[in-house]
């Protein structure tokens, strides 16, 4: 056979099973087919916020059962919890384990890009911060699960923006406090003083830096593909092929990446799904708190947020008020949850049982949800803590 025989025939079979890659499938489902593709269960379910939000939750149905909320960070989606595969996935790990999982998305993301009077082409449609995720997001979507499953509280797991979030609605809307069973913070983020993440550390440096980035992406979504994030980009990438790979996801420039816990196969299913959309204003906020040094309410300057707040900064969140119990997780790598930072918001928050290092020293942002070892490093430990809660609650 001659060589170019043999490489036409190479090539032929790499195209053939290039398209019945099962993981370049997965990148193009949603999230209830990834869940029904491994023979789970899988629901949607879809409400409407106070102010015309539509958001689609997504559940892996375990009915009578105790439901969990699993909320996720900025730029990703419910598809965060399910993508890694039944082996991985926390969604499946906890359904497994005897839970109701509902798995929640947050206006402007994919799954949650309806309005009542405003499309996304329009500027007031993306007029929000995690701030509105907080007040309005999160207590409709908790209210919908109780109402659904007839319980009276569940338990929350929240990543990165799922829990800053959660603060948020504990210090603006503490009675929800009451309808939580155990809060459980996955690289929770309130503080960013230590923060090694280049561009919220660029965000942060000067007011000139958020004027900056409003002339680069305008005050709509925050797009992945601009001249700031080109910038970034070139000042983080290695060089490498994988590196380049990670470079071309602003996730993984925001937060930084651990290579020995990611399983490279899968990144095409991660590129697949995140980034899944998020507000310029998400942006900006989250580069206001670096900046401030606090945890704070979204910063319009001085004349507009003494209109507003009544005062020149914008106020603190009132972190005293979340009164439910919560567990503390992070990790010694992880660029936006540094664990100074984590000790700081564990000193203010009153109710906070434990807080948890992982043991693994390259743990990163994203490991808690895409690791391969997470479950042995982690899940194993959640699942112990969600048992003893519930026991307690009976034994009391």
């Amino acid at each position: 056979m001659s060589r170019r025989v043999a490489l036409l025939i190479w090539i032929f079979l790499h195209a053939t099973l290039a398209q019945d890659d099962p993981i370049k499938e997965d990148a193009d489902l949603s999230t209830v087919e990834l869940i029904e593709k491994y023979g789970y269960p899988g629901e949607s379910h879809t409400v409407e916020t106070e102010d015309g939000y539509f958001l689609t939750m997504h559940r892996i149905p375990r009915p009578n059962a105790k439901p969990v909320l699993l909320m996720h960070g900025l730029l990703d989606s419910s598809a965060t919890w399910v993508m890694m595969g039944p082996e991985k996935g926390l969604g499946y790990w906890l359904y497994d384990q005897g839970y109701d999982v509902w798995m929640g998305n947050v206006r402007g993301n994919v799954y949650s890009r309806k309005h009542a009077s405003y499309t996304p082409d329009e500027s007031e449609f993306w007029d929000f911060s995690f701030h509105e995720i907080g007040i309005f997001d999160l207590p409709k979507i908790i209210d919908y699960v109780l109402e659904q499953t007839d319980n009276t509280d569940l338990h929350y797991i929240g990543h990165s923006q799922g829990t800053t979030s959660f603060w948020i609605m504990g210090s603006e809307r503490p009675e929800y406090m009451e309808k939580i069973k155990f809060m459980q913070a996955l690289a929770p983020v309130a503080f960013f003083k230590d923060s090694k993440s280049p561009p919220l550390n660029f965000l942060g440096a000067t007011k000139l830096s958020s004027t900056l980035l409003l002339q680069m992406l305008g005050p709509n979504e925050f797009l992945p593909k601009n001249e700031f994030i080109e910038t970034i980009s070139a000042a983080v990438c290695d060089g490498t092929e994988f590196g380049a790979q990670l470079c071309s996801n602003t996730l993984f420039l925001f937060t930084g990446f651990d290579q020995e816990q990611l399983n490279e196969t899968m990144l095409p299913t991660i590129l697949g799904h995140a980034p899944a959309g998020a507000s310029t204003k998400q942006i900006l906020h989250f580069g206001q708190m670096r900046s401030l040094n606090d945890f704070r309410k979204y910063d319009y300057g001085p004349l507009e947020n003494q209109l507003r707040y009544k005062s020149l900064l914008p106020p603190k969140y009132k972190l005293e008020n979340v009164s439910a119990k919560v567990g503390l997780y992070y990790g010694q790598n992880d660029w936006l949850a540094q664990p100074a930072d984590v000790t700081t918001l564990y000193f203010q928050l009153p109710n906070v049982v434990f807080k948890y290092l992982v043991d693994y020293p390259k743990f990163n942002h994203l490991d808690f949800m895409w690791g391969i070892d997470a479950r042995e490093l982690l899940y194993d430990r959640m699942l112990e803590s969600m048992r003893y809660y519930e026991n307690e609650q009976m034994i009391n």
